[in-house]
């Protein structure tokens, strides 16, 4: 090898390194993705880039942003498609990003599954996991534009069924599993068991121990934390050596199991933004409420006192006035 491929090798890793760092916390899945298809899978990338029926701007924006200067949104959704034989599905992991380059911070909020709220395309009270299951992802996206009043400017979904595809290409994941539990497989129903400590996990095992929620003590908050760690465990594996040679396949995968409507051009703009980023300005935000049953079905009621606090914060994060 010449030194001036060496060169242009060590320039791509280092670019690489700084947008994965970037997103990790916050896109995590999109930040691995743009980081890698960007400069090795070009095609994969232009087939999960996928633009909303509504356009490139929310209804909640009086005109079109530009990520590198502009506060903006982003929703992630975890797809689940196991129970409904592929078809239709549910939004069982909500994330939203806010993402400010002006002040280089990113606040971060997680919305429980179970959440009862107002989804406008059914025109009634439903879990906000439900919404996708009434449109899709615009479906989703309205309903969370409508739960917190803020615009979502971008959005991923994740198919988490094939996402194992993508942990089992990564040689699988590892994961401190927080106490001794069981899942059922969604292929052929087999038990599969997990014990406290660390575990290195396959595809069918991480997406098992990121499905469980009715063992879990903390219900769908430990869920969620589970799901984050599987996603932050691939993105380690994803950018570690051994996985340099398998890239375009790897690439491929998550081509196949990711839709955005982020362009590359525009993730590249985020990172040039936020180049020394500081990841302590990463703030956690959570929804409080209280468990309830209505027809002896369970939802998560949300406390509207901390509900309009939330709403606050992020408005203010985007500089966004209703």
């Amino acid at each position: 090898m010449d030194r001036s491929t060496l060169k242009k090798r060590k320039k791509k890793r280092s670019i690489l390194k700084k947008i994965v760092l970037m997103f990790i916390s916050m896109l995590i899945i999109i930040g691995s993705y743009f980081g890698f298809v960007a400069y090795k899978a070009y095609d994969a990338a232009s087939s999960s880039f996928n633009q909303l029926e509504r356009g490139s701007k929310s209804k909640l924006r009086a005109k079109e942003i530009t990520v590198m200067e502009d506060p903006f949104s982003v929703l992630l959704m975890g797809i689940e498609t196991y129970s409904s034989g592929g078809k239709g599905g549910r939004a069982d992991s909500l994330i939203v990003a806010t993402i400010n380059p002006r002040t280089k911070s990113i606040k971060l909020l997680s919305i429980p599954r179970d959440s009862l709220v107002m989804v406008p395309n059914k025109g009634s009270n439903d879990k906000i996991n439900h919404s996708y299951n009434y449109g899709g992802k615009e479906s989703t996206i309205e309903t969370v534009e409508t739960l917190l009043n803020i615009p979502i400017d971008y959005y991923a979904t994740v198919n988490f069924k094939g996402f194992k595809q993508i942990i089992d290409e990564i040689g699988g994941v590892d994961v401190n599993v927080p106490f001794d539990f069981w899942e059922k497989s969604d292929v052929g129903g087999k038990k599969l068991y997990f014990y406290e400590g660390p575990m290195h996990l396959n595809g069918d095992e991480a997406l098992a121990y990121a499905r469980m929620r009715k063992q879990d003590p903390r219900g769908d908050f430990g869920r969620n934390d589970r799901q984050k760690e599987i996603i932050e465990a691939s993105v380690k594996e994803m950018v570690s050596v051994k996985n340099l040679l398998s890239l375009d396949d790897i690439a491929q995968h998550v081509g196949n199991n990711i839709e955005t409507n982020l362009k590359i051009s525009e993730a590249l703009g985020v990172q040039k933004a936020f180049i020394g980023f500081d990841t302590s300005n990463i703030e956690k935000l959570a929804l409080k409420g209280t468990d309830a049953y209505y027809d002896n079905v369970y939802y998560f009621e949300l406390d509207e006192i901390e509900l309009e606090n939330i709403k606050e914060q992020l408005q203010g994060h985007l500089n966004h006035t209703n």
